[in-house]
């Protein structure tokens, strides 16, 4: 473990903060589940609160812990049938979701293996597994997803997605199921376009020519070449890339992010959620992206607090130490900021990428968790579930 010195006074106080955050929001006005945020999401979002699961098992509050177990128990009362899980943890009629089945699966697994509990809730896990095995038109290994139905539900993300491949191939290293992840991870260093060889169709992957990145999304012959920085930092932190292929991802964020400051559509020391912005003026955009996805705006390019924390870890998963450090250091100045709330840390959901000014929900729980993540990884110099996965 790195020692601690004075310099890490601010990363000690934004811990405590995100601790403060994390049990404020800990049981909220739905069922008694935590909140999504302190004041402006009082639902108990599934997708929020299982990546939120990363950090509140690295911390190992009792409390936190306590209420994480309780969002996995409603998760499973409230499944469908056939083993899809809703986006909301207490509604079993909000569903459509293709994220919230590979996240429950992926929280499930973090939360066994932190508590010794292997058959927790084992009936759900069961159906869950089998629902996903079925999310591929190809009946193979990678899933597909329909448009604006994963975290970014106001972008257009079609067929084959990194960031729910990605989850999934974590969750398959978790339940033990090693060989379909190998075929996954295969099939995700896969080229993009579909190919004759031999007589035969190649299915398309992730790998995209002439870039040192994976592709947004893919599907056939079509396929998005823009930069996602959730779904590669997670292909880096679960080991779906080498370790030549990570060190080119990061390579790259430090390079354009660098470009993008320099024309001043970058503020911060942090990356976009995506990059290059997409333009009006650009085949891919989408007229209620007007409203919702303006370049350097929420989906489209804002700076996220909790993917940046996933940036972090996936920094010291390629063993970019120093360059962890420095990013935790950018991720406590922004927790600070807040936009509506009068505290002392605003852990806000997401800023503008071109000014770096809050414009989500204060007191964002996974901005909080997903905090607390990233400091435990840079503190650890590895990466607490997943050297595991890595190394599998």
């Amino acid at each position: 473990m790195v020692a601690t010195t004075l310099a890490d006074a601010p990363v000690r106080a934004a811990k405590a903060a995100a601790l403060d955050v994390l049990r404020h929001n800990a049981r909220g006005d739905y069922a008694g589940l935590p909140r999504t945020a302190g004041w402006g999401y009082p639902e108990p979002y599934t997708r929020d609160l299982m990546i939120s699961s990363l950090g509140v098992l690295t911390c190992g509050d009792e409390e936190l812990v306590a209420a994480l177990r309780r969002v996995l128990v409603a998760l499973a009362t409230n499944q469908t049938r056939h083993g899809h899980i809703p986006s909301l943890a207490h509604d079993p009629s909000d569903l459509g979701a293709s994220d919230t089945t590979p996240l429950f699966l992926l929280g499930l697994g973090l939360y066994r293996s932190a508590t010794g509990e292997p058959d927790f809730l084992e009936e759900a896990a069961r159906k869950a597994l089998t629902w996903m095995e079925y999310q591929c038109p190809e009946d193979l290994v990678m899933v597909a997803q329909q448009p604006t139905s994963d975290w970014r539900d106001e972008q257009w993300v079609l067929g084959f997605g990194l960031y729910v491949n990605a989850i999934t191939y974590a969750y398959l290293r978790l339940f033990g199921q090693h060989e379909r992840a190998c075929e996954l991870g295969a099939r995700m260093n896969g080229p993009i376009l579909g190919a004759k060889a031999e007589g035969r169709r190649q299915h398309e992957g992730l790998a995209l020519p002439r870039r040192p990145y994976y592709a947004l999304w893919s599907y056939k012959v079509l396929y998005d070449d823009r930069f996602d920085l959730l779904g590669n930092s997670m292909a880096i932190l679960f080991g779906v890339c080498s370790g030549v292929t990570s060190e080119r991802i990061v390579a790259h964020v430090e390079a354009e992010c660098a470009l993008m400051r320099a024309r001043g559509d970058l503020a911060l020391d942090l990356p976009p959620c995506l990059f290059p912005f997409i333009q009006p003026k650009d085949p891919d955009w989408h007229p209620r992206y007007d409203i919702y996805g303006q370049p350097g705006h929420y989906h489209n390019g804002g700076v996220w607090p909790f993917i940046c924390g996933f940036y972090v870890a996936a920094l010291v998963a390629a063993r970019q130490y120093e360059l962890a450090e420095r990013k935790l250091a950018a991720l406590t100045d922004l927790a600070r900021p807040a936009r509506e709330a009068r505290v002392d840390w605003g852990f806000n959901e997401w800023f503008l990428a071109q000014d770096g000014t809050p414009q989500g929900q204060d007191w964002q729980t996974w901005s909080a968790a997903m905090y607390l993540f990233a400091a435990a990884c840079v503190e650890q110099r590895r990466t607490p579930f997943f050297d595991a996965i890595r190394e599998t």
